[in-house]
């Protein structure tokens, strides 16, 4: 529940595109966990974190696509019209799509299923596998949770900062802030 990227990252887009939107982000982010859970349960992490050069190749694309994002919210206009046909928004799918790619890209949360996984385990007859997967819903369940709060939270507040102009200026540099700052985390990230 601590303000996390990937909180943080919700909470912008909520605010910015509104609940609807926050959700997709959400969904994105959330089904991101699968992987990261499938490749715990089939020892595909264990691999990344005793391979050096895979786990800095995945960190790097990571941190591109993150600076890549900055990079778009960058060139994108500060003027908060988001309820003006005219303005294109991103879709529903697009936003559920960058939420997964930002998710599966973050080789942090696969290590941290490798890490914390194990010490859960809580059956010597039931197949690890199985048991991996029901740590994993667990977790994406709680995770939806908190992160579907904060998404309807800042949605709700969205209709008031459109009003004040100055806000989608602050927003702007918000988002590359985040964008750039996680871009940074995982880069600068140990095993």
């Amino acid at each position: 529940m601590s303000p996390g990227p990937d909180n943080i990252y919700v909470l912008m887009q909520s605010i910015v595109n509104g609940k609807k939107f926050g959700l997709a982000t959400v969904a994105g982010l959330i089904s991101g966990c699968l992987v990261h859970t499938t490749l715990v349960a089939f020892g595909v992490s264990a691999i990344i974190k005793e391979n050096d050069s895979l786990f800095f190749i995945i960190k790097l694309f990571g941190a591109l696509y993150l600076l890549y994002l900055a990079y778009k919210v960058f060139r994108s206009s500060s003027e908060l019209k988001l309820n003006t046909d005219r303005i294109p928004k991103k879709s529903v799918f697009q936003l559920f799509k960058q939420g997964f790619i930002m998710n599966v890209l973050n080789p942090k949360v696969s290590i941290f299923f490798l890490a914390f996984f194990p010490g859960f385990l809580f059956s010597n007859t039931l197949n690890t596998v199985i048991q991996f997967y029901v740590l994993g819903l667990l977790f994406m369940f709680v995770s939806a949770v908190i992160f579907s709060a904060i998404a309807i939270l800042a949605g709700s507040i969205s209709e008031y900062i459109k009003q004040h102009k100055r806000i989608g200026l602050y927003l702007k540099w918000l988002q590359i802030i985040v964008f750039v700052g996680i871009a940074i985390l995982i880069f600068t990230s140990e095993k």
